[in-house]
């Protein structure tokens, strides 16, 4: 039922929003079980000894007891060894991971319980050693979750085919890039652009001096960014970015009521008048020019839509009561899940029978 809703309520989004009806956007989070690992108490405990055994033995301020209370602390609960321990929302609890596509709306598409059903079926999703980061291991398991559960979401929905791929600086890696923006991973046609910050960790190698989000800079100054001028297309169809000096302007001549490029640097590195120019091709870079430049307007303005699925993850979780669940039972909270999810879905399909678009994601109020 959830599937069908799925195709059902798909030509509904089209119609409010088409540019964002064609955005993908992947999130995961975790349904927490009722499990005495779950009690605050454990492990405020932990980390209280950690300190105390901290202060007795000496060790200086670069000691982090909460990196070390996630390492001491046991990978799933004792009760469930399918119940794993997760850095979620700024605290350490032990759940039923799940993760969830949304598009631009925040309408949910495709919903996964990362169970053993979901290892089985993906092989190659073999799991990692815990290391003493939290956020990082949480990262690292997001982007290797990607593209299985993108794969099983086309699967399902062949029809259903976004341009636009929206997700956080977890899935910054060359293997998620190739996939989403090349070949034929998914057995359908690519994504066009991938909205991905960069990992600030990992800089972007190119043969330019390029900034924190890509743009080459002046050869002469690393602080001056060169102006983007759009995409070219070349006759064999392969596309490049167009980027121009930044003391370029466009100068405006009367007499032939005509603008001309003209380059007004005082040390010019080049004796071309309209100055510098280079061009990038992406598909040598996909990391770096995802379909799309970082630092831009339209960059800023799309990548806010991302926070949709977080909204939705919330609007789950407090809304239709997913959280504080008295049950570790996986069959009874993947029901719930995919319940939350036919429930919303209902909700679009009746706010558009009485053509009241603003409630698609409000039930309370539709039913007001």
């Amino acid at each position: 039922m959830f599937k069908n809703l799925v195709d059902l309520t798909e030509p509904i989004c089209q119609a409010i929003d088409s540019a964002k009806a064609d955005m993908t956007i992947f999130d995961s989070s975790g349904i927490e079980a009722y499990v005495t690992e779950n009690n605050p108490k454990y492990a405020n405990r932990i980390i209280k000894q950690l300190k105390a055994y901290a202060n007795a033995m000496g060790f200086d301020k670069n000691y982090d007891p909460y990196k070390a209370a996630y390492h001491s602390m046991p990978p799933h609960a004792a009760s469930n060894k399918d119940i794993k321990q997760l850095y979620v929302d700024g605290h350490f609890c032990y759940v039923y991971k799940i993760g969830i596509v949304t598009n631009g709306l925040g309408i949910v598409r495709h919903l996964n319980l990362y169970n053993q059903s979901f290892l089985d079926a993906h092989p190659e999703l073999i799991p990692n050693k815990k290391t003493d980061s939290p956020d990082e291991d949480k990262a690292i398991h997001d982007a290797r979750l990607l593209i299985p559960t993108l794969t099983d979401f086309f699967k399902a929905h062949p029809l259903i085919n976004p341009k636009t791929f929206l997700g956080d600086a977890a899935f910054d890696s060359a293997y998620v890039y190739q996939s989403l923006l090349t070949g034929d991973t998914f057995n359908r046609s690519h994504f066009e652009k991938a909205y991905i910050p960069l990992n600030s960790r990992s800089k972007i190698i190119s043969e330019y001096t390029v900034n924190e989000d890509g743009i080459p800079c002046c050869p002469k100054d690393a602080s001056l960014p060169m102006k983007p001028e759009g995409v070219l297309t070349t006759r064999n169809g392969i596309q490049k970015y167009k980027f121009v000096c930044p003391k370029m302007i466009w100068d405006y001549d009367v007499e032939t009521q005509k603008s001309h490029p003209k380059c007004t640097c005082e040390n010019p590195c080049t004796s071309g008048k309209c100055g510098r120019m280079i061009y990038i091709y992406p598909e040598q870079n996909l990391r770096a020019y995802p379909g799309t430049l970082r630092g831009t307007n339209d960059w800023d303005e799309t990548y806010k839509i991302r926070t949709t699925v977080e909204r939705s993850i919330n609007h789950f979780k407090d809304s239709f009561c997913l959280a504080g669940r008295k049950t570790q039972n996986e069959k009874t909270l993947h029901a719930d899940l995919i319940l939350s999810g036919i429930t919303q879905l209902i909700t679009v399909v009746l706010a558009d029978k009485i053509h009241k678009h603003q409630y698609i994601r409000s039930l309370k109020p539709l039913l007001a």
